[in-house]
Protein backbone atom coordinates (compact mmCIF):
# COMPACT_ATOMS: atom_id res chain seq x y z
CA UNK A 1 0.00 0.00 0.00
CA UNK A 2 2.83 2.25 1.26
CA UNK A 3 4.90 1.41 -2.32
CA UNK A 4 1.41 2.03 -4.67
CA UNK A 5 1.10 5.78 -2.70
CA UNK A 6 4.64 6.71 -3.53
CA UNK A 7 4.35 5.27 -7.10
CA UNK A 8 1.06 8.12 -7.23
CA UNK A 9 2.96 10.87 -5.30
CA UNK A 10 5.76 10.32 -8.23
CA UNK A 11 3.40 10.16 -10.96
CA UNK A 12 2.12 13.42 -9.52
CA UNK A 13 4.73 15.43 -8.92
CA UNK A 14 6.60 14.14 -12.64
CA UNK A 15 3.90 13.76 -15.20
CA UNK A 16 4.89 11.93 -18.33
CA UNK A 17 5.17 13.79 -21.23
CA UNK A 18 2.77 12.78 -24.34
CA UNK A 19 4.69 10.96 -26.50
CA UNK A 20 4.60 12.92 -29.74
CA UNK A 21 5.48 15.93 -27.18
CA UNK A 22 8.76 13.77 -25.60
CA UNK A 23 9.91 12.80 -29.43
CA UNK A 24 9.49 16.68 -30.88
CA UNK A 25 12.05 17.45 -27.18
CA UNK A 26 14.39 14.98 -28.27
CA UNK A 27 14.62 16.51 -32.10
CA UNK A 28 14.92 19.62 -30.94
CA UNK A 29 17.63 18.63 -28.11
CA UNK A 30 19.36 16.95 -30.97
CA UNK A 31 19.36 19.73 -33.71
CA UNK A 32 20.63 22.24 -31.05
CA UNK A 33 23.36 20.68 -30.43
CA UNK A 34 24.48 19.60 -33.59
CA UNK A 35 24.37 23.09 -34.76
CA UNK A 36 25.73 24.41 -31.43
CA UNK A 37 28.28 21.70 -30.09
CA UNK A 38 28.99 19.50 -33.15
CA UNK A 39 28.52 15.86 -34.44
CA UNK A 40 30.78 14.18 -32.02
CA UNK A 41 29.06 16.22 -28.63
CA UNK A 42 25.52 14.59 -29.87
CA UNK A 43 25.56 11.86 -28.02
CA UNK A 44 22.49 10.22 -26.33
CA UNK A 45 23.34 11.31 -23.01
CA UNK A 46 23.80 14.99 -24.17
CA UNK A 47 20.53 14.41 -25.87
CA UNK A 48 18.64 13.06 -23.37
CA UNK A 49 19.84 15.44 -20.81
CA UNK A 50 18.85 18.53 -23.11
CA UNK A 51 16.06 16.90 -23.53
CA UNK A 52 14.73 16.64 -19.63
CA UNK A 53 14.04 12.98 -20.63
CA UNK A 54 15.52 9.46 -19.27
CA UNK A 55 18.34 7.87 -21.47
CA UNK A 56 16.29 4.95 -22.04
CA UNK A 57 13.38 7.25 -22.79
CA UNK A 58 15.30 8.48 -25.41
CA UNK A 59 16.02 4.66 -26.75
CA UNK A 60 12.44 4.48 -27.92
CA UNK A 61 13.04 7.07 -30.60
CA UNK A 62 16.06 6.41 -32.09
CA UNK A 63 18.72 3.46 -31.09
CA UNK A 64 21.54 5.39 -31.74
CA UNK A 65 23.01 8.65 -33.01
CA UNK A 66 22.70 8.41 -36.58
CA UNK A 67 19.11 7.25 -35.94
CA UNK A 68 18.36 10.32 -34.36
CA UNK A 69 19.77 12.83 -36.67
CA UNK A 70 17.66 10.47 -39.00
CA UNK A 71 14.44 11.02 -37.17
CA UNK A 72 15.50 14.86 -37.18
CA UNK A 73 16.10 15.28 -41.14
CA UNK A 74 12.86 12.84 -41.86
CA UNK A 75 10.74 15.25 -39.71
CA UNK A 76 11.59 18.16 -42.00
CA UNK A 77 10.79 15.95 -45.09
CA UNK A 78 7.58 15.25 -43.11
CA UNK A 79 6.07 18.47 -43.15
CA UNK A 80 5.76 18.49 -46.84
CA UNK A 81 3.17 15.48 -46.76
CA UNK A 82 0.19 17.80 -46.15
CA UNK A 83 0.22 19.89 -49.08
CA UNK A 84 1.46 16.81 -51.24
CA UNK A 85 -1.73 15.02 -50.36
CA UNK A 86 -4.17 17.23 -52.64
CA UNK A 87 -4.09 16.48 -56.45
CA UNK A 88 -5.44 18.82 -59.32
CA UNK A 89 -8.63 18.51 -60.34
CA UNK A 90 -7.93 19.68 -63.84
CA UNK A 91 -4.73 21.10 -65.81
CA UNK A 92 -5.37 24.72 -64.21
CA UNK A 93 -4.67 23.80 -60.77
CA UNK A 94 -1.37 22.18 -61.37
CA UNK A 95 0.65 24.98 -61.25
CA UNK A 96 -1.00 26.45 -58.47
CA UNK A 97 -0.75 23.51 -56.31
CA UNK A 98 2.85 22.80 -57.39
CA UNK A 99 3.57 25.99 -55.64
CA UNK A 100 2.28 25.53 -52.35
CA UNK A 101 3.94 22.53 -52.72
CA UNK A 102 7.27 23.93 -53.21
CA UNK A 103 6.87 27.10 -51.06
CA UNK A 104 6.14 24.37 -47.91
CA UNK A 105 9.21 22.72 -48.85
CA UNK A 106 11.48 26.06 -48.94
CA UNK A 107 9.55 26.82 -45.63
CA UNK A 108 10.90 23.63 -43.73
CA UNK A 109 14.27 23.55 -45.52
CA UNK A 110 15.55 26.63 -46.16
CA UNK A 111 14.80 27.44 -42.35
CA UNK A 112 18.40 28.75 -40.02
CA UNK A 113 18.78 24.79 -38.16
CA UNK A 114 18.27 23.28 -41.80
CA UNK A 115 20.96 25.88 -43.29
CA UNK A 116 22.96 25.02 -39.90
CA UNK A 117 22.95 21.35 -40.73
CA UNK A 118 24.33 22.02 -44.13
CA UNK A 119 27.17 23.88 -43.39
CA UNK A 120 27.70 21.40 -40.76
CA UNK A 121 28.04 18.61 -43.49
CA UNK A 122 30.36 21.71 -45.78
CA UNK A 123 32.84 20.80 -43.08
CA UNK A 124 35.61 18.21 -41.93
CA UNK A 125 34.78 16.32 -38.92
CA UNK A 126 34.72 12.60 -37.56
CA UNK A 127 31.81 10.48 -38.60
CA UNK A 128 31.13 13.01 -41.34
CA UNK A 129 30.22 9.99 -44.55
CA UNK A 130 28.17 8.61 -41.88
CA UNK A 131 26.44 11.80 -41.13
CA UNK A 132 26.04 12.97 -45.50
CA UNK A 133 24.77 9.50 -46.07
CA UNK A 134 21.77 10.08 -43.43
CA UNK A 135 21.09 13.57 -44.71
CA UNK A 136 21.27 12.40 -48.01
CA UNK A 137 18.80 9.62 -47.78
CA UNK A 138 16.16 11.14 -45.53
CA UNK A 139 16.07 14.86 -46.73
CA UNK A 140 17.36 15.56 -50.04
CA UNK A 141 16.41 12.08 -51.65
CA UNK A 142 12.96 11.69 -50.01
CA UNK A 143 12.22 15.18 -50.37
CA UNK A 144 12.95 14.42 -54.63
CA UNK A 145 11.23 11.31 -54.30
CA UNK A 146 7.84 12.81 -52.35
CA UNK A 147 7.80 15.35 -55.45
CA UNK A 148 8.24 13.12 -58.39
CA UNK A 149 5.61 11.11 -56.95
CA UNK A 150 3.12 14.17 -56.58
CA UNK A 151 3.99 14.85 -60.50
CA UNK A 152 3.46 11.26 -61.31
CA UNK A 153 -0.17 11.12 -60.16
CA UNK A 154 -0.69 14.78 -61.28
CA UNK A 155 0.78 12.67 -64.61
CA UNK A 156 -1.46 10.08 -64.41
CA UNK A 157 -4.42 11.74 -64.30
CA UNK A 158 -3.93 13.46 -67.55
CA UNK A 159 -3.14 16.70 -65.91
CA UNK A 160 0.18 17.27 -67.47
CA UNK A 161 2.91 15.51 -69.60
CA UNK A 162 6.26 14.35 -67.55
CA UNK A 163 8.32 12.44 -69.27
CA UNK A 164 10.92 11.77 -66.53
CA UNK A 165 9.08 12.79 -62.92
CA UNK A 166 12.49 11.70 -60.83
CA UNK A 167 14.68 14.08 -62.93
CA UNK A 168 11.67 17.16 -63.02
CA UNK A 169 11.72 16.83 -59.32
CA UNK A 170 15.16 17.43 -59.01
CA UNK A 171 16.20 20.31 -61.84
CA UNK A 172 12.76 22.16 -59.87
CA UNK A 173 14.51 21.25 -56.27
CA UNK A 174 17.70 22.09 -57.93
CA UNK A 175 16.37 26.00 -58.65
CA UNK A 176 14.69 26.50 -55.78
CA UNK A 177 16.19 25.06 -52.78
CA UNK A 178 19.67 24.20 -53.70
CA UNK A 179 21.15 27.58 -54.71
CA UNK A 180 19.53 29.34 -52.02
CA UNK A 181 20.78 27.13 -49.76
CA UNK A 182 24.47 27.57 -50.72
CA UNK A 183 24.39 31.30 -50.63
CA UNK A 184 22.64 31.08 -46.61
CA UNK A 185 25.19 28.79 -45.91
CA UNK A 186 27.98 30.88 -46.94
CA UNK A 187 25.55 34.02 -45.42
CA UNK A 188 25.02 35.66 -48.81
CA UNK A 189 20.95 35.55 -47.99
CA UNK A 190 19.31 35.28 -44.45
CA UNK A 191 17.28 31.74 -43.83
CA UNK A 192 13.43 31.92 -44.07
CA UNK A 193 11.48 33.34 -42.88
CA UNK A 194 13.20 36.59 -43.62
CA UNK A 195 13.82 35.71 -47.34
CA UNK A 196 10.74 34.89 -49.83
CA UNK A 197 11.40 32.21 -51.59
CA UNK A 198 8.31 33.19 -53.89
CA UNK A 199 9.49 35.07 -55.97
CA UNK A 200 12.11 31.70 -57.14
CA UNK A 201 9.28 29.99 -57.47
CA UNK A 202 7.71 31.66 -59.10
CA UNK A 203 10.01 32.13 -62.22
CA UNK A 204 11.43 28.63 -61.74
CA UNK A 205 7.16 27.61 -62.51
CA UNK A 206 7.13 30.75 -65.37
CA UNK A 207 9.88 28.17 -67.00
CA UNK A 208 8.36 24.84 -66.64
CA UNK A 209 4.64 26.48 -67.91
CA UNK A 210 6.72 27.97 -71.03
CA UNK A 211 7.03 31.66 -70.23
CA UNK A 212 9.90 32.16 -69.50
CA UNK A 213 11.67 32.22 -72.96
CA UNK A 214 10.92 31.57 -76.23
CA UNK A 215 12.77 30.60 -79.27
CA UNK A 216 12.68 31.50 -83.01
CA UNK A 217 12.22 29.28 -84.89
CA UNK A 218 12.84 25.46 -85.14
CA UNK A 219 15.36 24.33 -82.30
CA UNK A 220 16.40 21.14 -81.66
CA UNK A 221 19.05 20.22 -78.47
CA UNK A 222 22.24 18.40 -79.42
CA UNK A 223 22.49 15.28 -78.11
CA UNK A 224 18.90 14.43 -76.88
Amino acid sequence: MQEEESKAVRGRGRPARPPEEAREAAMQAATWLLLHEGYAATTMEAVARHAGMAKKSLYQYAANREELVALVVRGWTDAFLPAMAHDAAGPGEVLPLLKEILQAMAARVLTADAVGLFRLLCTEFPARADLLAVYQRNGIERGTAMLADWLGRQAARSHMTVSNAPELAGLLLAMIIAEPLRQMALGLLAPMPAWDAGHRIDAALRLLGGQAFTVAGASTLRGS
